[in-house]
């Protein structure tokens, strides 16, 4: 099992955020704010879905890896720690899916 952490990638993800000499694809994503990191994922997201339907498991990998980088990303983007995010997955998981769900406003 990897040691590696959604932690892990999210403080590389900010170490590469404000690097200015074009080598870095994060710091590209970030430069266009909000809206370009939330297209990207959004691609990334349609992408993981493919490979879910028609592809291998190796490529359902590979994009579930570019999804999850994507998505954090976009949570850096906008000033939202990834400790939040599992914070409320960890509220959520202490009761039913459905019970948790009918509780959500609409």
């Amino acid at each position: 099992m990897s040691k590696f952490s959604l932690q892990d990638l999210e403080k590389i993800i900010a170490s590469r955020a404000d690097v200015t000499d074009g080598s870095s694809w994060t710091a590209k994503l970030v430069s266009g704010g909000v809206e370009k990191a939330s297209k990207k994922f959004g691609e990334e997201a349609f992408e993981t879905v493919i490979a879910a339907l028609k592809e291998t498991d190796t490529d359902l990998i590979g994009e579930s890896a570019d999804l999850l980088y994507h998505l954090l990303v976009v949570l850096h983007v906008r000033g939202v720690k990834i400790d939040a995010v599992l914070d409320e997955l960890a509220r959520r998981t202490q009761q039913s899916g459905i019970v948790e769900k009918a509780s959500r406003p609409q």
